[in-house]
């Protein structure tokens, strides 16, 4: 027997709430509603924060479901150094980490780390696409540099890598001490980088050994990516007269197990992430180190782990204080003259200036200073033509652009963001911008920048991104409170024993466990909850053909979609939905 529409006689007779009377199929509830619901894959706040531009929540979730190997490759689709970065980034990715409210925020870093360590020997093949019978040159071996190479190679171009060191890896290699980044970690994805064809040539300074021009004229673009490689000068009365050597070229000579030509007694200068890694290399040679920094606690920029690590190994801050002059006794150092400081107004850099107070100086023995308060590009090899457009770094644009016709630059050199995270982020982007000229000319990078699909992971860029889920986007009562898991450490008694690596790595348990507390913000691993709680069955879901793609395939083969005939928008998926990733809508 066929179902009659409901028919009401006046409006004495319809219900005081909106309710359906008889067989839905006939009666279509969803003509009520005023709003619907919509599925959006929303932005994660650690996605959103990755310099690298990595899919955080996309490998996390999957190393939680033990998909080892998918995980690495949604990061190998980003940057080449997941081994180091898990070691050496900031990890800005876990400053907003919702999790942060419930147990402590994931531990991404320790998470890309196992990624790294799992696949050093054997990583998963990478296909390459057809040869374009193109060809770049790469300036540079750091992040940025051989980030680049890493993707054109993928992208089926030549690349051949220049590096004024003896060994590959930029500062990654000669700057990082290998308590913090053990070499052969670097060297096996250096090698994985060159097994894709790309030639790397050590030992080769550009300016010198090669004249830039060959490049220009070999090849049909040139990337320069050298990094900040040059400390600034310390500015004290006297430090020309020795005795003063720079942070970045007494951690060159560490790494290369060379003599750092340092006395006994050390002051090293400066608040940064060389300052801190002169200091512990020094302390571990048998140096007695002091560290000094014109400002507080609160404004240096080195990583906050690393800081905690250098007071934990017994080295002494003087904070809120400077050398002014070198200290001599027959010409030879026995110390460095220092002043207080005081802070004043926030500089250009937002951090309060420091100033100094009259009359405060002091003295501070040592035989050694070594100054470590900021690097700068070195641009020498560039020839004057080009010099004359360029000022502290190389003008470039997100995709690496500069004034100068198929030469393009990044990392460091053009930015000065100074982590290496950064660098690869901009090294992967000027991949894309070179492979853009390469392909289509200068029109076709112009088309990449206008394009809704263009890297975004620059702010100009990230405009166009979804919404950024926060805590009070999700539903917490699915959640249950999960403690943080850390990885086991070196005791402090023995880590200024040696140069062995201070951080141990998760195993497979433990970067499951941990992975496992990730809420996946905004992005729907298919809990079922739409589906389940929708009182008027709207919600669907279909298999097969319209199945959700990877790496988000934790429940294989399901896409939701509504039924809006039948949706009345009364919004208990959205209410329900632990992730933040529906959204209510008004209809169109």
């Amino acid at each position: 027997m066929s179902q009659q529409p409901i028919l009401f006689k006046s409006w004495r007779d319809l219900p005081v709430m909106a309710a359906s009377l008889g067989n839905t199929s006939v009666n279509k509830t969803g003509a009520w509603r005023n709003v619907e619901p919509h599925h959006v894959e929303q932005t994660p706040p650690c996605t959103w924060r990755c310099p690298a531009g990595n899919d955080v929540v996309g490998f996390v979730t999957l190393v939680g479901a033990g998909q080892f190997e998918e995980a690495w490759r949604v990061l190998a689709a980003t940057s080449p150094f997941p081994g180091t970065c898990g070691r050496v980034c900031p990890h800005p990715c876990e400053v907003e980490c919702n999790r942060g409210e419930m147990g402590g925020k994931i531990n991404i870093h320790a998470i890309e780390r196992f990624l790294g360590d799992r696949f050093r020997e054997r990583p998963p093949a990478l296909k390459r696409a057809p040869a374009s019978g193109r060809s770049v040159a790469v300036i540079g071996s750091g992040p940025a540099g051989l980030s680049a190479a890493y993707h054109l190679a993928l992208m089926g171009h030549g690349v051949t890598v220049f590096e004024a060191q003896p060994v590959a890896g930029g500062m990654m290699r000669v700057g990082i001490p290998d308590f913090r980044l053990p070499p052969e970690v670097l060297e096996a994805e250096i090698t994985r980088i060159a097994s894709l064809g790309v030639e790397i040539r050590t030992g080769v300074r550009i300016g010198s050994d090669l004249p830039f021009s060959d490049l220009m004229a070999k090849f049909d673009a040139v990337f320069a990516a050298t990094g900040l490689t040059v400390s600034r000068p310390l500015g004290a009365k006297g430090e020309d007269r020795g005795g003063v050597l720079s942070g970045t070229e007494v951690l060159r000579r560490v790494n290369l197990g060379l003599d750092p030509e340092t006395g006994s007694r050390v002051l090293v200068v400066g608040g940064g992430n060389t300052a801190i890694d002169v200091a512990r290399s020094l302390l571990r040679m048998g140096r007695d180190v002091r560290l000094q920094y014109r400002r507080t606690r609160d404004e240096m920029p080195a990583i906050a782990e690393e800081i905690e690590e250098l007071l934990a190994e017994g080295i002494e801050i003087d904070f809120l204080a400077a050398p002014v002059e070198t200290w001599r006794e027959d010409g030879c150092l026995v110390g460095a003259w220092s002043i207080r400081m005081a802070l004043g107004e926030p500089d250009a850099s937002g951090r309060r200036s420091p100033k100094p107070i009259p009359g405060s100086e002091f003295a501070v023995p040592c035989d050694t200073i070594v100054t470590a308060i900021g690097e700068t590009a070195d641009l020498a090899y560039l020839p004057d033509d080009i010099l004359a457009k360029t000022s502290w770094n190389i003008p470039a644009d997100e995709l690496g652009r500069t004034p100068v016709d198929k030469l393009f630059a990044g990392g460091d050199a053009a930015d000065g963001a100074g982590t290496v995270t950064a660098a690869i982020g901009f090294g992967r982007r000027a991949a894309n911008g070179i492979d853009e000229y390469l392909r289509h000319g200068a029109a076709g990078v112009d088309k990449a920048m206008e394009s809704d699909t263009a890297d975004a992971t620059t702010p100009s860029l990230r405009s166009r991104e979804s919404k950024v889920i926060r805590f009070a986007d999700l539903n917490p009562a699915y959640f249950e409170f999960r403690p943080r898991e850390e990885p086991d450490s070196l005791p402090v008694s023995e880590r200024t024993q040696s140069f062995d690596e201070v951080w141990g790595g998760f195993d497979e348990a433990a970067a499951m466990q941990e992975a496992g507390r990730c809420f996946s913000c905004g992005s729907c691993p298919a809990c079922d909850n739409c589906y389940v709680f929708c009182p008027d069955v709207a919600v669907h879901r279909a298999f097969g053909e319209n199945a959700r793609p990877a790496p988000y395939d934790l429940m294989p083969g399901v896409l939701y979609w509504v039924d809006y005939d039948y949706c009345k928008g009364c919004g208990i998926c959205a209410a329900e939905c632990p992730r933040g990733c529906i959204v209510m809508r008004p209809v169109k």
